[in-house]
């Protein structure tokens, strides 16, 4: 299977695409300026306590405050706070992390109120990003990943993932990892550690330390509410969750997302360097990949799947439900029950993608047609296992009930990704009044000649619906060609599949679009 990474950006936000097989499975929208990223490491202030919900309420600088319950302020909690204390009281001289002394872990049944008081400093973590009305949720057992280690501040074990496939390669590593592990430091041993070498496993783990002096250092000066580490950037981080599958392509339209890729290639992957694609195209990087189409047609209510069948996703506050239909498949198989089994079988992976293509979480119930067979229905659950395997976020799959449903659980971390792919009349805007499209020809004509006659432009360039594209350039003579014999300037058109039937695009040589409101 090929895996393959596009990446590109607009002024706003950078948009990661991953194909498998030239099919997409995964997509994320990440802003440019999104201050409050799961990873993030803030010093916050506690500004409420809710014995109710055993929880407290932390400003971050978020305009809501953050959840933070009592688990998650971690076993060491009562160490991390006198080290903090420590570093604003003093802000220069720091004790090393080594050197510190633990003190013991906190009761796992105690209550938030005897650890948090209104006002105090914490040092906290983003778990979660803010979802609809809730503000974002917090850990206070900071975690700082790397690509072959998670270190753990305050702790003193070493776990290695249940990923390994060799339990004789599980202890070889837990082994090597304990005899590096500083004191006062816990260690989690990544999938992607597998049969490495001790020297790349002390590499990342001297890197992660120098990433945790360098947040000290950063707290020293702080003022909560304040960021004091980031996570690193979505492309990174996507590369270095991926690291047991492998890219066998990347590709980015924007040279310094280049050199960022180039340079974490370099020091984590230098053999996946040539991988590695610097590429432009008129059109686009996700229109050259046929990724805009793919969008448009996997993130409306109805999905459709191969010979009519298809699913209907709805999405409810508590819950997603996904539908299979059947729609205008025909029946292939000896018996009616042959071909239900083969559409829920197609159902199962497809479900599956959606679930990772729109970073659908929480709850999700699958309503798949009924089977009487119990084969069947076993056979179905298996195959939605198998379907999910590949997805990187943590998930439970319950066996299908007697009413032909499977519950799925999938961890959700951020807002799910939601596409609008209806779109609303560009002439009358959703009034349903327009004028006559036929009038689009002299609206393009119009004002291409007002722009050719200001004299500033040397080179024009049209993007346009592929169908609008077809009517100016196909003929002979085209229009463009008529453009041409008037002008004496030859106009480019390229066609892009994202643009709606009216929409017209107008760009100078220097590829800056030109508005013309």
């Amino acid at each position: 299977m090929a895996n393959e990474l596009i990446v590109s950006h607009t002024d706003e936000e950078l948009q990661i695409a991953i194909l498998e097989d030239r099919k997409l499975v995964e997509f994320h929208r990440e802003k440019r300026n999104n201050l409050f990223s799961v990873g993030d490491i803030f010093l916050g202030k506690v500004k409420q306590i809710k014995p109710a919900l055993n929880a407290g309420f932390v400003d971050i600088g978020y305009p809501r405050d953050a959840f933070l319950h009592y688990t998650d302020l971690g076993p060491q909690f009562n160490t991390q706070s006198r080290y903090l204390k420590s570093i604003l009281a003093s802000r220069s001289n720091i004790t090393p992390l080594s050197k510190i002394q633990q003190q013991g872990e906190i009761d796992r049944f105690g209550k938030v109120s005897d650890l948090l008081k209104l006002g105090q400093i914490v040092l906290v973590q983003i778990t979660k990003e803010a979802i609809s009305t809730k503000g974002p949720r917090l850990q206070s057992q900071i975690s700082i990943a790397g690509e072959y280690l998670i270190l753990m501040p305050f702790g003193n074990d070493v776990s290695v993932s249940r990923k390994f496939k060799s339990q004789d390669e599980r202890y070889r590593i837990k082994q090597m990892v304990e005899s590096i592990r500083p004191n006062n430091v816990g260690l989690i041993v990544r999938t992607a550690a597998e049969n490495e070498d001790l020297h790349r496993i002390q590499e990342d783990l001297h890197q992660l330390l120098e990433k945790w002096d360098r947040m000290v250092m950063e707290i020293a000066e702080a003022r909560a509410p304040k960021k004091v580490m980031s996570e690193i950037d979505r492309t990174a981080s996507i590369l270095r969750d991926m690291l047991s599958i492998g890219f066998d392509a990347i590709y980015t339209d924007d040279e310094g997302i280049h050199a960022e890729l180039d340079d974490y290639l370099s020091r984590h992957q230098p053999e996946n360097r040539r991988n590695l694609t610097y590429k432009k195209f008129k059109s686009g990087l996700f229109e050259y990949f046929g990724i805009e189409r793919q969008i448009k047609g996997a993130f409306g209510k109805n999905v459709g799947l191969n010979n009519g069948s298809y699913l209907v996703i709805e999405h409810t506050e508590a819950l997603h439900v996904i539908d299979v239909n059947s729609g205008s498949q025909r029946v292939t198989e000896d018996t009616p029950e042959e071909n239900t089994f083969r559409i829920n079988l197609e159902a199962a992976d497809e479900v599956a993608r959606q679930l990772r293509l729109r970073d659908m979480g929480g709850i999700i119930v699958v309503d798949f047609i009924d089977q009487r067979s119990a084969d069947n229905r076993r056979d179905i659950y298996e195959r939605m296992k198998e379907a999910m395997s590949r997805d990187r976020a943590k998930h439970t799959v319950l066996p299908m009930s007697r009413f032909g449903l499977i519950q799925i659980t999938r961890q959700r971390v951020r807002p799910e990704v939601n596409i609008i792919t209806d779109e609303e009349c560009p002439t009358c805007n959703g009034t349903g009044k327009i004028q006559p499209t036929i009038l689009l020809e002299d609206i393009i004509q119009r004002n291409v000649e007002y722009l050719l006659r200001r004299g500033q432009i040397k080179k024009l360039k049209l993007m346009v619906n592929p169908f609008v594209s077809a009517y100016l350039t196909q003929g002979f003579p085209s229009i463009r060609a008529k453009w041409f014999l008037q002008h004496r300037k030859w106009i480019s058109i390229v066609s892009s599949t994202s643009l709606p039937f009216m929409t017209v695009r107008y760009f100078d040589e220097n590829d800056e679009e030109i508005r013309l409101d």
